[in-house]
């Protein structure tokens, strides 16, 4: 049977007179990585002329090509420093907090170990489940998020920080780096909403921190886990041009 379906044969159903679409696909075969390659073609074509550094367009067609939308771009921000930042401290190995187990779940090891190889699963914090941290918000009538940035001090002193979430955990990080003077490799600021958004993120684009954000309401977990792996594709053709003896 799957040789008919493949081989288009199997044109029998459905019974009202049209193909279904993904014939053609059967008929011209392409891989999950070939329809990627297209996409970004299609990207790289579509785009309006930009400013962006080759390795920040690497960051920013990546994120087009998770939400499928050439607008955002107007509305990505990026510190000077903000590419070399990332990539120094992927290929260090530095710990990543993340404000939701959506990112956390969504950040693929493999693609972390392309930059480290000594990337694991506990190198990926998110503490907002945790029993403490509900009890401290119950208690206080503040968010979680508030909480488990601060449970998560120790990781954000020199690690990245990735919010998809929660502008108040935003919030949070950008009162630790100006009043106590947490210094993280890089923020990724892509909280999303209508309330404290837009403030969280102009707060941080204030700060002499290195970040990569998204300006105005937008965001999402998917924003954010799609920055980290685009910044894992910079990092390991760094490696690779090291290992060849190649300058940047």
């Amino acid at each position: 049977m799957k040789k008919r379906i493949l081989s288009g044969e199997n044109r029998e159903w459905p019974k009202k007179g049209r193909s279904p679409f993904i014939h053609r696909l059967y008929e011209s075969p392409q891989s999950g990585p070939e329809i990627e390659a297209e996409s970004f073609a299609i990207i790289d074509g579509e785009a309006p002329p930009h400013e962006h550094t080759p390795a920040q367009w690497e960051v920013v067609r990546r994120m087009i090509h998770t939400v499928g939308d050439l607008d955002i771009m107007e509305a990505i921000q990026f510190s000077p420093d903000a590419i070399a930042a990332g990539i120094q401290a992927l290929r260090a190995g530095r710990p990543i907090f993340t404000d939701s187990n959506m990112i956390r779940s969504g950040i693929s090891l493999k693609r972390l170990r392309t930059a480290c190889p000594e990337y694991g699963p506990t190198s990926l914090v998110c503490p907002i489940g945790e029993e403490e941290i509900a009890r401290q918000a119950e208690a206080s009538g503040l968010p979680r998020a508030l909480f488990a940035v601060r449970e998560a001090k120790s990781i954000l002193q020199g690690g990245l920080a990735v919010f998809g979430n929660a502008p108040v955990g935003l919030l949070e990080l950008n009162r630790l780096i100006m009043v106590e003077n947490i210094q993280p490799a890089l923020v990724i600021a892509m909280p999303v909403g209508f309330v404290h958004v837009i403030e969280s993120k102009e707060e941080l684009m204030s700060l002499d921190i290195p970040y990569i954000a998204l300006a105005g309401r937008r965001g999402g977990s998917p924003l954010a886990v799609s920055v980290i792996h685009a910044l894992c594709t910079l990092a390991e053709g760094q490696k690779e041009n090291d290992r060849k003896g190649l300058r940047p």
